[in-house]
């Protein structure tokens, strides 16, 4: 995790989560807005990639290393949200003695760690 906190990719925010009456809602300042929103917009252009080269019959080893490079983009944006969200919405709720947030990250985690 030490690198998620000192990594160029670190972009912590002072308020994460907070609980409205339509349930939970995430409030990331503009400048993590902008960075996960231009990595998903270059995740996009290779999803793009991947289907032209499925469509011109591209070698499978090819395609194959560009899924890898897109899986490995979509796990950068995924680290982000999580290091916000442990940082600023898990102390927050565990603060409040919400200790079921455990549980909730623990879940978050096990999805992120499927293949």
């Amino acid at each position: 995790m030490d690198e998620l906190v000192n990594g160029p990719d670190s972009m912590i925010e002072e308020e994460c989560c907070t609980t409205s009456s339509n349930g939970r809602k995430s409030h990331h300042s503009d400048a993590v807005k902008k960075n996960l929103t231009t990595r998903l917009n270059r995740i996009e252009g290779q999803i793009r990639g991947i289907k032209g080269l499925i469509e011109k019959d591209t070698y499978c080893d090819d395609v194959i290393t560009q899924i890898a490079a897109t899986q490995s983009a979509m796990n950068s944006v995924a680290k982000i949200l999580l290091e916000g969200h442990l940082r600023n919405c898990v102390v927050e709720r565990l603060n409040e003695g919400d200790t079921e947030v455990i549980d909730e990250v623990l879940v978050t985690i096990q999805k992120l760690m499927k293949k």
